[in-house]
């Protein structure tokens, strides 16, 4: 049995291994979510297991990233109207603002991105299932070390 991930992040510079986490994993759009009044942004998804090796296919797990502290919410290049579609996770980056806070950007492929204005970095990262075998490996064309 595979050990489910949970990171915390509370600093800018922890971001970037959330981010790792994140490559590729793929969520429909309906499984994004913004509480206003919470002040709470969730996406859920399923996940690559980039953490189990290089060897075969891999692992996907259905993972929910929970961010908090949010004032505001923009997309851009994201069909509001389709649930149903999928997007592909590239990167989460923190773009600095006023210390403590800032954006954290989701890069989708196909160009997307959802910027989340926060007040603090404020970030869970979880693993809500087991583990399933992955159809395949993402490929990056050589650039996976």
């Amino acid at each position: 049995m595979r050990k489910p991930l949970r990171l915390i992040a509370s600093e800018p510079d922890e971001v970037e291994i959330v981010s790792a986490a994140l490559q590729d994993a793929v969520a429909q759009l309906g499984d994004i979510k913004w509480d206003r009044r919470a002040r709470r942004f969730t996406l859920v998804v399923n996940r690559y297991r980039w953490e189990d090796g290089k060897r075969g296919p891999g692992w996907r797990v259905r993972s929910a990233l929970d961010i908090g502290s949010v004032t505001a919410v923009k997309s851009s290049r994201v069909k509001q109207d389709a649930p149903g579609a999928v997007v592909s996770v590239l990167a989460l980056v923190f773009e600095t603002g006023e210390a403590p806070g800032g954006a954290l950007r989701v890069d989708l492929s196909g160009g997307g991105r959802i910027r989340i204005e926060v007040e603090c970095v404020d970030l869970i990262l979880a693993d809500l299932s087991e583990p399933w075998r992955a159809v395949g490996r993402p490929d990056h064309g050589g650039l996976d070390a």
